[in-house]
């Protein structure tokens, strides 16, 4: 079966023909020590890469004889659109239906604060206690594996992994935080108040998803949120501390050490939907 040479124990160039073209006479145990030979000899290797380059190639060109006439037949493609293509390398199309849901949202909490009695002098703002974490659903939404039929691929991508994931995020931002600053005006509330923690909420989010998921660490931060803030404050009257000027501290350090984590768990984050 095998052939001694200087360089060790190598296949007879005759076995190596007949596995090669699926010589019918060839036994399980030839085949199977002929395989389990090639797995750990690389000269081997080449010469039943040698023996098969000529078939390859003609099979190859055979098949691009039949295929040539018809790719000639076919239109050319036409060429993108150059904007649309730098907007994909930002941003998920399926990001849109979300953003579209985060206006109606801070909306209706602008109607409530305009109409609703129930709101009386001292209560805050329902825009101002739903704008920390108004950037949290599109920020799960631009990262999840369920959402995004493209996933797979752009996780695995040169550009995938954290800078994927940060374009990702500064997309959502840049337009999560205009609609606050309209809405936030048309409800008399400074940005001021909400947008260093909006920013810690983001990280924050990110942070966490490299252990638990991005999905299930917005949706836990947004609970968080609702059950300790949002809540507490609508029953009852008085000033809202967590947005006080006297938090600013507080909401960078916490914007610090998100950033420093998702730096640290970079590598995390090509599957933060599914760590």
């Amino acid at each position: 079966m095998r052939v001694r040479d200087h360089d060790g124990d190598h296949l007879a160039a005759e076995l190596v023909r007949r596995y090669t073209s699926d010589d019918p006479a060839l036994t399980v145990d030839e085949t199977w020590a002929v395989e389990a030979h090639l797995e750990s000899c690389a000269a081997c290797r080449g010469q039943l890469a040698s023996d098969i380059s000529g078939d390859v190639t003609a099979l190859l060109e055979g098949v691009w004889a039949e295929l040539e006439p018809a790719v000639a037949a076919c239109a050319p493609q036409p060429a993108g659109n150059r904007w649309l293509r730098h907007l994909h390398a930002w941003a998920s199309p399926v990001m849109l239906p979300w953003f579209g849901m985060t206006a109606l949202v801070l909306l209706l909490a602008l109607a409530v604060d305009a109409w609703t009695p129930l709101l009386r002098e001292g209560y805050p703002s329902m825009v101002l206690l739903l704008a920390p974490v108004a950037p949290l659903v599109c920020v799960a939404a631009a990262w999840s594996r369920g959402l995004d039929p493209a996933h797979e691929v752009l996780a695995g991508a040169a550009r995938g992994g954290v800078e994927l994931v940060l374009r990702r995020t500064a997309a959502v931002l840049v337009v999560v935080i205009p609609m606050l600053l309209v809405v936030g005006w048309a409800a008399g509330t400074s940005p001021a108040r909400w947008l260093l923690p909006c920013l810690a909420f983001t990280a924050g989010s990110l942070a966490l998803g490299s252990f638990v998921g991005v999905t299930r660490a917005a949706v836990g931060l947004i609970a968080l949120w609702a059950g300790a803030v949002v809540l507490p404050s609508l029953f009852a009257a008085g000033s809202l501390l967590p947005l006080e000027p006297s938090a600013a501290p507080l909401w960078g350090a916490a914007l610090v050490v998100g950033g420093m984590v998702l730096a640290v768990r970079s590598r995390a984050c090509t599957r933060l939907d599914n760590p």
